[in-house]
């Protein structure tokens, strides 16, 4: 029966569909909303099937868990909207369902919505799916081992296709005798793979249509690496490593057989015929303990695995592995029917030559991306040459690479290959044309600002020092730097030096400088750039093609540190750290075992007379911690001290750099490490500013300190809307398991004790003792820190420093713009002022300019030096401003988002009523209020008396030595 639509615009439809339902979701829209969108008519049987088996894998499905999760008022809508809806799904789309979600939809179908509504029976199911190492087998099958099993039939709990899905990657694909060979490790989540027995794998490759398929040659391998890496407790993967070869030939007669039957068509159609590329997909199955489960072969390792090297079997014939842009592994026999052979520059135009083996063609056209050119085509003995011509100013206004195409008339159209031809770049002013390969060795035209691109990587002999060097011809003869882009937003840049089209720069991955102090690089992965003065862009750095065979890509170790230069995606370089761990330390098993057995029969042990200082989980050196432990020195406290320390933060000073003499320095360990977890279950002392890992649990004979890390202005624990939802959330009974070890927690004032007894439902003893922080703002030697401050931040000593120390918002985390107009401060404030940026460390971190008038300061160690040498600060909801109240010097309250932050997080403190400086709402307000300063102290000055006398009565200076004598003695 006719529909009136094709194929293709039902399949158009139907993805239209499935989009619509997914961007519904993850803008958050009511589930009703989303309801609608998957039960609209007009969609074919088939249609609706595929429609459904998505949405309730998918983006449905996560919005059922989620409803499920968040209490009976939200399970008793869902319930209400989805019964109907699933009475008229296909039972074969049900079934082919993941098996939480499989008995989810059976109690909805099977059982009534009071029960399942106020029970706990769809909470618990979810709750268990998060953990896929639950598996059992009985007989030859396996089964998932979710909450009632008793009472629901056993079919419901079988693992399906939808269960078994490999997890894979690939650490090598190289060739060795003209072999491919594969290497990496493959596994079902939660099925153990400790030996050879009952463990088989087969790499098998799958071809077009009725190609006979090619089974590898593979053999299991032990891999321990793979168990490290697992995300699945208890569950072991040492033999889960395979090896998987190929022979060419295997694919080359099944490539010849498809050529045949394709020639034969043409030739039918008097065409003649064509080479073409076959591609094969490659596929692992694996058989573990009685399983069976099919799968792609994806993830590549970082590095040389992405970009693996092709064999030219025969003239112009290639076997090349490719990676697909879902990282699946894909293998294709490729003929060259278009190689480049030349490109230069030439007045306004780019000419491109080409050649066409074997065929003799008169006429065609090429192709570049979308767009269709005319060209010369000229049959010469062993085949046709072309020649085209590009336009440069055509090229530069493209911002895109785009692939290069011939279409010799009634030949399909012939991808362009670099072939033995060398790689172009043609400078154009500070623009340049580049016609370069992919990594499958196609030739793509691009335009773009001159970029820096790297020749040679070398490491220092300790792995410390990375030196690149490289060509950038860039005309400019303003000084260049690199710049190290972390994905939180912090950077660091490190001056190029440059002679001629040459240039070089040294990292100091193990001592990057920030603000005069030496610090490792953080864990993660640094993205390198240039910045361009002219152009106030970002230009990337990449690697030259011709120096990726032989670039040193292996990882260096360094005091603890893991650092490594890889080349990823193809030509692009970064730069990797991450912190060195014991392989009994890696991975959810070590974890489990630290927290399960390790930390247990630590807290069995006698307690040392130590105390453990953890700031911020490890990531500073900094506030009412670092205080308590100077002042402790300065006493001469003989005891050991620990300092937990993330990711190489910091390294905290002893008694000798304090001033304070001759001593031992401190001991450090690495947070997450067993000596993090024998210090926390040992030392009698702890005193921390922010919560401790979950995992710890105070002792009785331990004494907790809490000094928390700032009088609260926005709501904070309990007083969260999410806090009390029905059922607590996780962070709930976290919080209250904490709270209970806590023996005394710090109060800056008789306002804040009641606030921070409630937020965290704490009981025990409150010390109303200011916080020792602050203390040094009222110290008598203030203004000689405070010229040592200037001195390491490089300001000058009469400038009037001004300090834009905002709050985070949970629902604009990612955003990194700055409401305040940087360039319309430095207009009107003009010369005699400094503006600092200390963005939140739970913000994503701005994009400060480097000119000379604002500072990027949000990475500064601890914001009490900066309180120091600020002279006028700006902030919204900060704690700070409890803080800088102890100065008397001005405050600026930029509120631009007052009502929809006081809507969304909520506040303890009225604003508008009694904030000690006026409240704007934009930045020409607020720049303008600094601009007039004197004035508005003026105008304040009685309210920022009563705001101090309420707010910070006990930082009087005398704040640390209260602290330490009531608790040390």
């Amino acid at each position: 029966m006719a529909t009136g639509a094709t194929p293709e615009r039902a399949s158009r439809d139907l993805g239209d569909r499935i989009r619509a339902v997914q961007d519904l979701c993850d803008r958050g829209e009511p589930l009703e909303a989303v309801m609608a969108a998957v039960r609209e008519e007009g969609l074919s049987a088939a249609d609706r099937r595929r429609l459904d088996a998505e949405a309730l894998a998918g983006p449905l499905g996560a919005r059922i868990d989620t409803a499920i999760r968040r209490g009976t008022a939200r399970r008793r809508e869902m319930l209400t909207l989805l019964t109907p809806y699933l009475g008229t799904v296909d039972p074969a789309v049900k079934r082919a369902l993941p098996v939480a979600r499989r008995v989810v939809l059976h109690l909805i179908e099977s059982r009534e919505l009071a029960e399942l509504a106020e029970g706990d029976a769809l909470t618990k199911v979810v709750a268990a799916a998060a953990e896929p190492y639950r598996r059992v087998r009985k007989g030859l099958r396996w089964y998932a081992d979710l909450p009632l099993r008793g009472e629901l039939p056993d079919e419901l709990y079988r693992l399906r296709q939808a269960d078994l899905v490999p997890v894979t990657q690939i650490d090598d694909i190289s060739w060795i005798d003209g072999r491919l060979r594969v290497t990496g490790h493959a596994y079902l989540a939660g099925l153990s793979v400790r030996g050879r027995r009952f463990n088989r794998a087969t790499v098998v490759l799958r071809g077009p249509r009725w190609q006979p398929s090619v089974r590898l040659r593979t053999r299991r391998t032990f891999r321990p690496e793979a168990t490290y890496g697992a995300h699945e407790l208890g569950c072991n993967y040492d033999w889960s490593g395979f090896t998987a070869e190929l022979r060419p030939w295997t694919l080359r007669w099944r490539s010849w057989l498809r050529g045949v039957a394709r020639g034969g068509r043409r030739l039918l159609r008097r065409r003649p015929a064509v080479r073409d590329t076959t591609t094969w997909r490659a596929e692992i199955v694996i058989w573990s303990r009685g399983a069976r489960a099919v799968g792609l072969l994806r993830g590549p390792a970082l590095g040389r695995t992405e970009r693996p090297q092709g064999l030219e079997v025969r003239p112009r014939w290639w076997v090349r592995p490719v990676w697909t842009s879902d990282r699946a592994l894909q293998v294709v026999l490729q003929p060259y029917r278009a190689e480049l052979t030349g490109v230069s520059l030439d007045g306004d135009d780019a000419r491109l030559r080409v050649f066409l083996p074997g065929r003799q063609v008169n006429k065609g056209h090429v192709r570049l991306g979308g767009h269709r050119m005319s060209a010369d085509f000229t049959p010469v003995a062993s085949g046709t040459e072309v020649a085209f011509a590009l336009s440069t100013q055509s090229l530069l206004a493209e911002k895109d690479g785009r692939r290069l195409w011939v279409e010799p008339k009634g030949d399909p159209a012939a991808t362009v290959m670099l072939g033995a031809a060398e790689e172009f770049r043609g400078a154009i002013g500070d623009r340049e044309i580049t016609v370069l390969s992919d990594r499958r060795d196609r030739v793509v035209v691009s335009a773009h600002r001159i970029r820096p691109v790297i020749t040679g990587a070398s490491w220092s002999a300790d792995g410390a020092a990375l030196v690149l060097e490289g060509r950038y011809p860039d005309p400019g003869a303003e000084e260049r730097a690199l710049t190290l882009r972390h994905r939180t937003g912090l950077t660091y840049r490190m001056p190029l030096s440059r002679d001629g089209d040459r240039f070089t720069v040294r990292l100091d991955a193990a001592a990057m400088p920030r603000f005069g102090e030496p610090v490792p690089l953080m864990s993660g992965t640094w993205h390198l750039s240039v910045f361009h003065p002219t152009a106030r862009e970002s230009v990337p750095f990449r690697v030259d093609h011709q120096a990726l065979a032989a670039l040193d890509e292996a990882p260096r170790v360094h005091d603890g540190r893991r650092y490594q230069f890889v080349s990823t995606r193809y030509d692009v370089p970064v730069l990797i750290a991450a912190e060195e761990k014991p392989d009994d330390e890696k991975g959810m098993a070590g974890v489990y075992a630290l927290e399960r057995q390790f930390y247990p029969a630590q807290r069995r042990e006698p307690l040392r007379e130590a105390t453990v200082y953890v700031a911020y989980d490890g990531r500073q050196y900094e506030g009412n911690v670092r205080a308590v432990y100077e002042e402790r020195l300065r006493r001469g406290d003989g005891g050991e001290h620990i300092w937990v320390v993330k990711d190489g933060a910091f390294v905290p000073p002893g008694p000798a750099e304090l001033g304070y003499g001759p001593g031992e320095r401190p001991s450090v360990v690495r947070a997450g490490s067993r000596e993090h977890y024998a210090a926390l279950a040992r030392s009698r002392y702890v005193v921390t500013n922010s919560f401790l890992p979950p995992w710890f649990r105070a002792r009785d004979d331990q004494t907790i300190v809490q000094t928390w890390h700032g009088t609260p202005v926005k709501r904070v624990g309990n007083d969260l809307p999410h806090m009390s939802r029905d059922p607590r959330p996780p962070v709930w009974h976290r919080q209250a398991a904490e709270v209970r070890g806590w023996d005394l927690l710090l109060s800056q004032s008789p306002w804040a004790t009641p606030v921070l007894r409630k937020a965290f439902g704490y009981q025990g003893e409150v010390l109303e003792g200011g916080y020792p922080r602050n203390d040094v703002l009222v110290a008598p030697e203030r203004d000689e820190l405070a010229a040592g401050v200037r001195r390491r931040l490089g300001l000058a000593e009469d400038a009037k420093v001004v300090l834009y120390a905002p709050t985070y918002r949970d629902y604009d985390r990612k955003n990194t713009s700055l409401r305040l107009n940087l360039v319309q401060a430095r207009t009107i404030l003009g010369e005699g002022h400094e503006l600092l940026i200390r963005a939140h460390s739970m913000q994503a971190a701005p994009v400060v300019p480097d000119d000379g008038f604002s500072h990027d300061v949000t990475t500064y160690p601890d914001i009490t030096d900066l309180l120091l040498i600020t002279d006028v600060l700006i902030t919204d909801y900060s704690s700070v401003m409890f803080d800088f109240a102890a100065t008397g010097r001005p405050m600026i309250f930029f509120a631009y988002d007052l009502d929809r932050f006081a809507a969304k997080r909520g506040v303890y403190l009225d604003i508008a009523e009694e904030a000690p400086g006026p409240v704007l709402a934009t930045s020409a307000q607020v720049i303008q209020a600094v601009k007039g300063i004197d004035g508005i102290a003026a105008e304040y000055a009685e309210r920022y008396e009563n705001f101090r006398r309420a707010y910070a009565p006990r930082d009087d200076g005398k704040a640390t030595r209260r602290l330490v004598d009531h608790v040390f003695g």
